[in-house]
């Protein structure tokens, strides 16, 4: 695919990596990691305030921000407002994983209407990340 890419004059799309804004680089750190498994790649400033975890071949920027740019009322309006959308092998094992850990559910595992077993993770700043297979 990289080869007809290049015949072409089109590059490839190698990877995604979304942002998410937090309050707290330093909490959201340890919540990603300890909650949900992932790796602190790095951290960066001093104070901290950008920073890139990891998993398996996944990984979310984390980029402090004084304000939240989606306010309550956003939130409250826009319930399922996702901040990113990762593709797993397996989404009820995934759950279980993350119920054991004390990760805090928005939506449970369920299974959509088009096929995918979904469950939903809130992180401490209200980022919704879907976890879906």
């Amino acid at each position: 695919m990289a080869d007809d890419n290049a015949a072409s004059g089109r590059s490839t799309f190698l990877a995604v990596e979304p942002q998410l804004y937090v309050s707290d680089i330093e909490a959201a750190c340890d919540y990603y990691s300890e909650r949900l498994g992932f790796t602190v790649a790095f951290v960066y400033g001093d104070p901290p305030y950008y920073a890139q975890v990891y998993r398996d071949g996944v990984q979310l920027n984390l980029r402090h921000v004084d304000r939240m740019p989606f306010d309550s009322e956003f939130r409250a309006r826009e319930e399922d407002a996702l901040s990113a959308t990762i593709v797993v092998e397996d989404a009820q094992l995934l759950a279980a994983e993350f119920e054991a850990s004390g990760a805090l559910f928005h939506q449970p595992l369920r299974t959509e209407e088009w096929g995918t077993k979904t469950i939903i993770i809130a992180d401490p700043d209200g980022n919704l990340v879907a976890f879906a297979s």
